[in-house]
C-alpha cells in the first residue's frame, strides 16, 4: 500500500500543516506553537499546576520544565511553590503572558472560524466522529503490551 493511502500519512500531512501554519502566526509576536498551547492551558484566574499542563497537550516534562523556563526568563509565567507542599507548583500568566495568550487564542479562533466557513458542519461533526474513532483505537494498541501492530491480519498488505 501506499504510504498516501494510509490513515496515519494524512493526518499527519494535516498536522504539519497546521502547525506551520500556526508557527508561521507565532513568530509574529515571539512564539512558537508549543508556547500558545502552553500559555492557552494556563487558566488567567487561578494559575495551573505545572504537572498539569504537559499531559493535557502531549508534552513530554523535560521539554515542559525548559519551556516554562524560558517563559518564566521572559517575564510571562511566574511560578508559586504550593505553601502546604513546596513540590507541587502553580504557574500563572503575567499581564505579558495575558497578553501572548490572547494573541494566540485569537489565532486558534481564525482558524477555527475559516474551518467552519469552509467545511459544512456535518462533514465536521461526521470527522470529529471518525477522528475519535481513531484515538479509541490507538488507545487500544497502546494500553495493550502485548498488541503487535506487525502481526495484525492486513500487515502484509503495506509497503511500509
Amino acid at each position: 500500500m501506499r504510504k498516501e493511502k494510509t490513515v496515519d500519512f494524512h493526518i499527519k500531512w494535516a498536522w504539519h500543516a497546521i502547525s506551520r501554519m500556526y508557527n508561521i502566526y507565532a513568530g509574529q509576536n515571539d512564539m512558537t506553537m508549543s508556547i500558545g498551547y502552553v500559555l492557552l492551558n494556563i487558566d488567567m484566574e487561578k494559575g495551573t499546576p505545572a504537572t498539569k499542563i504537559g499531559p493535557s497537550i502531549g508534552m513530554e516534562p523535560r521539554s515542559l520544565t525548559r519551556m516554562l523556563k524560558t517563559l518564566e526568563e521572559k517575564g510571562w509565567i511566574t511560578r508559586v511553590a504550593d505553601d502546604c507542599d513546596k513540590r507541587f507548583v502553580n504557574v500563572f500568566l503575567t499581564e505579558k503572558g495575558k497578553k501572548k495568550r490572547n494573541f494566540a487564542r485569537e489565532g486558534v479562533i481564525e482558524f477555527n472560524k475559516r474551518i467552519f466557513e469552509e467545511i459544512p458542519q456535518e462533514k465536521l461533526e461526521v470527522f470529529v466522529e471518525v477522528i475519535d474513532k481513531i484515538k479509541d483505537v490507538v488507545e487500544g494498541y497502546t494500553q495493550d503490551t502485548r498488541a503487535n501492530i506487525l502481526s495484525l491480519p492486513f500487515a502484509e498488505e503495506f509497503e511500509i
